[in-house]
């Protein structure tokens, strides 16, 4: 990446020999960033900045003169420290400084200040703008970031956009005033005709146009010629320090693939930094990647085995924050009782127990069932918990009850196992078809099965010998099991951006707030872990077609009248705009906006696949 320095840029200061020589040193050791010499710190140019390790000094050194002069100011001396300037380049803000400075120790009234008003009040003649305060014209209208394009370019350009910019903020010299105030933006045009550059005005300029754009007489140009004395503004773009925050992230995760360590070690200090400028959700995303990505650096893996009881406190949460968990089971249910139907005994094997939220809703669809309910045999399959207590076995008590209410009868059995590669079809007590039919159902279970070699093909195998009515399965609709870290990474970083962006609606703050440790335990184990330890290897709904039918299944796919009863199911959520339910191949995906982000599919023996009503 090669940066040349803007010719017309110069010192705020007027120049004489020394600092032309100075000058010209600079745009030589900016044309070429090889040199070890040149003084540009590494640090900050990797996040787009070209900033000097001089600049640092200077700053601390003017700090320290304002520090004193500022011990001797009176009154409203220090007004203008009031209003809520944000600089994001040091070479900026080294600027202000001696702006500041000026203005404690000011200039002669017959001194050479262009900009301040005569004594006689009189107002001068418009002194041509001094171009050297303002930098080439950049582009700041990046809105998003394509990561599929991202990845299809050379990663040592990722901090390089279309225009060449490098999202530098200079000062604007004077009070500037927008010719159009209304408007939260404005585009200045210089006399030479250069290409505009939109500016943001802070928050003291939104509630007070005056403040820091006060009333000055018109001027050619756009411009406008103040009629106070002036000082450099520099204002912030959230939206280019978000771009800087995800280009900072993409970097650092580079380096983690290139195995550049102290590279990424850097990175992710800086990544703090811009995630605290953030708000919402790209702030908490940020913050559970860069942990991820620390917890990689420092091989400080995260545990993945949870207490049962804290797993299924945050499930629950994330059950009542959004409406996806709410979607899978009842689109899963849905292909159940429509494959029950006329059946008088009937066997649902769940391998994703956890508290039953699931079983309640298809009891009572049961339960009102013309002819009357069928017998209602559930096996519940869950990891062992780490106090040896039984809670599957509560789980089926607190079900038996509700099936007792329903006048369902009921039979349940809990089967603890560590993996469901584990299962034998022979441990079920499965009947034949003539006497009961058997359902499987698996809700975000299967994808673990992907971090041990030939585990889901031997899950799929036992399933075929239970010769299920109908297999439901739900699972994420993302790729989080490519071999190539990068390709893992942004692609989580895409998924669960949209997954806590859906989350901001949330009424209860406290099921938002459990629901994205859920979440962000995913990203860390996506993130932070490899071989068997990274479980969370999510597919796509066509990668699971593939694995599926090479198995021997065959979709069921899910009919119209599904779509219906899911999209009725949004419009009893709170918070629903935003979420859409679409059918894709015959899988029911629910996403948020234009991004599918969960799907389910139903599926049967190869040669009984039928389509649902």
């Amino acid at each position: 990446m090669k940066r040349e320095l803007d010719p017309n840029l110069q010192y705020l200061t007027p120049p004489d020999s020394n600092s032309m020589t100075a000058t010209a040193k600079a745009k030589t050791c900016w044309e070429d960033e090889a040199q070890p010499d040149c003084g540009v710190d590494e640090l900050l140019a990797v996040l787009g900045y070209q900033v000097r390790s001089s600049d640092m000094a200077e700053v601390a050194q003017k700090l320290e003169m304002l520090d004193d002069l500022m011990g001797n100011a009176q009154g409203d001396g220090l007004s203008q420290l009031a209003y809520e300037t944000v600089h994001y380049n040091p070479s900026d803000l080294s600027t202000w400084l001696q702006s500041m400075l000026s203005e404690f120790n000011p200039l002669p009234v017959n001194g050479f200040d262009p900009m301040v008003p005569h004594a006689t009040g009189a107002v001068a003649p418009p002194a041509p703008l001094d171009d050297s305060l303002l930098a080439r014209a950049e582009s700041s209208t990046i809105t998003s970031i394509d990561f599929d394009q991202q990845n299809s370019i050379n990663h040592s350009r990722v901090f390089e956009d279309s225009s060449s910019s490098d999202y530098d903020l200079k000062a604007i010299p004077g009070k500037a005033m927008y010719s159009q105030p209304q408007s939260r933006t404005a585009q200045i045009e210089s006399p030479s005709s250069r290409d505009a550059k939109r500016l943001k005005p802070s928050s003291a300029s939104s509630s007070n146009p005056d403040v820091l754009f006060p009333r000055s007489s018109s001027m050619g140009g756009g411009f406008t010629v103040p009629t106070e004395s002036t000082r450099p503004v520099v204002l912030g773009d959230s939206q280019e320090n978000g771009i800087r925050l995800v280009h900072a992230l993409v970097a650092c995760a580079e380096a983690v693939q290139q195995n550049n360590l102290s590279l990424a070690e850097a990175l992710i200090k800086q990544i703090g930094f811009l995630a605290v400028s953030q708000a919402g959700a790209m702030r908490k995303v940020a913050t559970y990647f860069a942990e991820a990505l620390a917890r990689r650096i420092y091989r400080v893996y995260p545990q993945n085995a949870l207490d049962h009881s804290l797993s299924d406190i945050l499930l629950m949460h994330f059950y009542e924050s959004c409406p996806y968990l709410k979607f899978a089971h009842f689109t899963a249910n849905q292909a159940i009782l429509e494959a029950f139907e006329g059946k008088k005994r009937v066997h649902v094997i769940d391998f994703s127990m956890n508290q039953g939220m699931q079983w309640p809703a298809l009891m009572q669809a049961l339960a009102l069932r013309p002819g009357g309910p069928p017998v209602f045999r559930l096996t519940g399959i869950g990891p062992p918990s780490p106090d040896n207590s039984d809670h599957l076995q509560e789980v089926g008590l607190k079900l038996a009850q509700l099936a007792e209410k329903f006048h369902v009868e009921f039979e349940y059995r809990g089967f603890v196992a560590n993996s469901l590669a584990d299962l034998d079809a022979s441990m079920l007590d499965i009947r034949p078809n003539e006497v009961e039919s058997v359902a499987v159902n698996s809700v975000f279970e299967l994808h673990k099965l992907l971090a041990r070699p030939a585990a889901i093909e031997k899950v799929l195998s036992v399933v075929k010998q239970m010769k299920p009515e109908i297999v439901t399965v739900v699972e994420l609709e993302a790729n989080h099991n490519g071999p190539v870290f990068m390709d893992r990474f942004t692609e989580s970083l895409h998924y669960y951006s949209t997954m806590f962006d859906s989350l901001e609606g949330s009424v209860s703050n406290q099921d938002k707030a459990m629901s994205e440790v859920y979440l962000g335990k995913q990203i860390l184990n996506v993130v932070a872990c490899e071989g068997a330890e990274r479980l969370e290897r999510h597919e796509t709904s066509a990668q699971w077609r593939t694995r599926l039918c090479s198995a021997g299944f065959e979709p069921v796919y899910l009919g119209s009248n599904a779509f219906k009863q899911a999209s009725m199911l949004l419009d009893l959520f709170a918070g629903r705009e935003g979420y859409r339910v679409e059918e894709n191949s015959g899988c029911l995906m629910l996403g948020w906006h234009t991004r599918p982000l969960i799907a389910t599919s139903a599926w049967q023996l190869a040669g009984k696949a039928t389509i649902a009503h």
